[in-house]
């Protein structure tokens, strides 16, 4: 294991933010099973408390274990089925005994797993983890290791340098209800979604 992932497990196993890079955009990330971490993702970023930060996961079985049913849902396994690994964020019913501090209302959560190997693994290693873009709420992605060391300093324990993160926010769609709806368009084309949502 590389010196930087090494320091960046055990960061986010002591509670402390990391910046990591992912298949969209440089990434906040904490363990939420950490007493007071995603308290420090949201003072961090100056995110509102009512934002509900998503989860990145490492497989489809470590999404199945934070959903209502511990399994994802049927529509949300056909989205996941088309889209998984890459940018779409499902949400879907919260599984009630992760009592995670991740903002909202508690009864949902967003789950994705990111086309990023790096992501990927941090997540087998540690588990689901909490995260949200790096940069100020409001303010345009950070694109470069550099400029989030720059950001925010000493405020986040490691950065993993994982070159240009450049890409699209993820799409985030809502599937709690009967009809998924788009929350969020991003990465992936909301057509792409119907379109996924209409073959049987």
């Amino acid at each position: 294991m590389s010196d930087q992932k090494s320091r960046a497990v055990a960061a986010l196993q002591a509670g402390a933010v990391v910046a990591i890079p992912t298949d969209t955009v440089y990434g906040l990330a904490v363990d939420p099973r950490r007493r007071g971490a995603t308290d420090a993702v949201f003072d961090v970023k100056r995110r509102p408390p009512t934002l509900e930060l998503p989860v990145l996961v490492a497989d489809l079985d470590q999404a199945g274990a934070l959903c209502a049913a511990d399994r994802l849902p049927e529509v949300a396994r056909r989205l996941a089925a088309s889209f998984w690994p890459g940018s779409l964020t499902i949400v879907v019913a919260r599984h009630p005994e992760v009592d995670w501090a991740l903002g909202g209302d508690g009864g949902t959560i967003g789950l994705r797993l990111p086309a990023h190997p790096l992501a990927q693994e941090l997540c087998r290693l540690v588990g689901p983890l909490a995260t949200t873009s790096a940069n100020r709420h409001g303010h345009a992605p950070i694109t470069t290791a550099s400029a989030v060391t720059a950001e925010f300093g000493e405020a986040v324990s490691v950065v993993i340098d994982g070159g240009v993160c450049d890409g699209r926010a993820s799409t985030v769609v809502d599937a709690t209800g009967p009809t998924v709806r788009c929350l969020r368009d991003g990465a992936i084309a909301w057509t792409a979604v119907e379109e996924c949502l209409r073959r049987k």
